[in-house]
C-alpha cells in the first residue's frame, strides 16, 4: 500500500468500518435490509419476507406457486422500496386453511401489513395473487398506495365454457384424491404454455408446482369470499390501478384485463409482448421497469 502512514491508518479503518457495517449482507454497506419471519393470523400463520426501506410494495402469488415466482422483482426494487412477499394461506411455508373455518385473504393481507406497520403499501398481484389484491381493494380501498393487477382472477367472474372444460381434468383428480395426477394436469394446462416453451422457466415453476402441498386441490376451501363479488364492485377501487396482461394469455384474462381497465376509474392495462400468464417471470426487466415507472407516478 501507498501514501503516508496516517493515509492507510485511515483507509484500513475505513476498510474495516464497511465490513463491519455491512455484517450478513456481505461486504456492501448499502445492500437492503433483510428479514422473514412469521405472523399470526386467524386461524393459522403466514411465512414472509421483507427487503429495502422506503416506500412498502407487497408482492401476492398466483395458484399453486410461493413467493419464489417474485424473486426477479423482490431484489430488483429492494434498493428503492420496502419490498415484502409472502406465502397466502395453504401455500409455501404459511399453513394450510382449517376445514370448516373460514378465512379470508383480504384480512390475512390486513394483519400482515399490520405486524410490518407497512401503511398504505403498493400491492401487487399475480393471478390468484390479483384476486386476492382486487378483494382486498374493494373491501378497504383507503388502505392502498396503487394496485398491480398481472393476468389477473376477478373474484365473481362467470368463467367461459372453454376454461371450465380445460380445467375439468384437475378438478377430477383432486376430488378422486390423486394429488399427483392433479399436479400434472395443472401443469399441462394450454395456460402455462408460453412458459414451457422455456425450458429453465419451465423447470422453475415445475419446482414450485411440485413443492406446493395440493392441498386446495383435494379439500374444500373454507375461503370466505367477498359479497357482493369483487366483479361488482371494481368501481369502488380509488387508488391508481395497473392491469398487465401477457399478450399470449388466453382470452379469459385478455377480457378480465379489459374489465379492470374499464370498471376501475383510475385504471390502465398494459400489455406485455411475446409473454403469456406469468409476465414478471417471463419478461422480468420489463416488468420491473414498468413497475417502477408506475410507482413513481403513483
Amino acid at each position: 500500500m501507498t501514501g503516508t502512514p496516517r493515509r492507510r491508518f485511515l483507509a484500513s479503518a475505513g476498510a474495516l468500518a464497511l465490513a463491519a457495517c455491512a455484517g450478513q449482507e456481505g461486504l456492501d454497506p448499502f445492500a437492503p435490509k433483510r428479514a422473514s419471519g412469521y405472523v399470526e393470523v386467524d386461524g393459522g400463520r403466514l411465512y414472509y419476507e421483507t427487503a429495502g426501506r422506503g416506500e412498502p410494495v407487497v408482492f401476492l402469488h398466483a395458484f399453486a406457486l410461493d413467493t419464489r415466482m417474485w424473486d426477479d422483482q423482490y431484489e430488483g426494487l429492494a434498493r428503492e422500496f420496502r419490498v415484502v412477499r409472502y406465502d397466502l394461506r395453504g401455500f409455501g411455508r404459511s399453513t394450510v386453511p382449517q376445514p370448516g373455518r373460514a378465512y379470508s385473504h383480504a384480512d390475512d393481507l390486513a394483519a400482515l401489513l399490520a405486524h410490518l406497520e407497512a401503511d398504505r403499501p403498493h400491492v401487487v398481484g399475480a393471478s390468484m395473487g390479483g384476486r386476492c389484491a382486487l378483494d382486498f381493494a374493494v373491501t378497504r380501498p383507503d388502505a392502498l398506495r396503487s394496485i398491480v393487477v398481472i393476468d389477473a382472477v376477478i373474484g365473481g367472474w362467470p368463467w367461459s365454457r372453454e376454461w371450465l372444460q380445460m380445467y375439468a381434468p384437475v378438478i377430477r383428480a383432486g376430488r378422486a384424491g390423486d394429488l399427483a395426477a392433479a399436479k400434472a394436469a395443472w401443469l399441462a394446462l394450454p395456460l402455462f404454455a408460453p412458459l414451457r416453451a422455456n425450458a429453465p422457466l419451465d423447470a422453475r415453476f415445475a419446482r414450485m408446482v411440485e413443492a406446493y402441498s395440493g392441498w386446495h386441490f383435494v379439500h374444500a376451501d373454507p375461503e370466505r369470499r367477498v359479497a357482493p363479488p369483487t366483479l361488482s364492485q371494481l368501481g369502488k377501487i380509488r387508488a391508481a390501478t395497473l392491469a398487465m396482461v401477457g399478450d399470449r394469455d388466453l382470452p379469459e384474462f385478455q377480457r378480465m384485463a379489459e374489465t379492470i381497465e374499464r370498471q376501475v376509474a383510475n385504471a390502465r392495462r398494459l400489455g406485455v409482448p411475446a409473454v403469456g400468464h406469468f409476465p414478471n417471470m417471463e419478461s422480468p426487466e420489463l416488468v420491473t421497469k414498468s413497475l417502477r415507472a408506475f410507482f413513481a407516478r403513483a
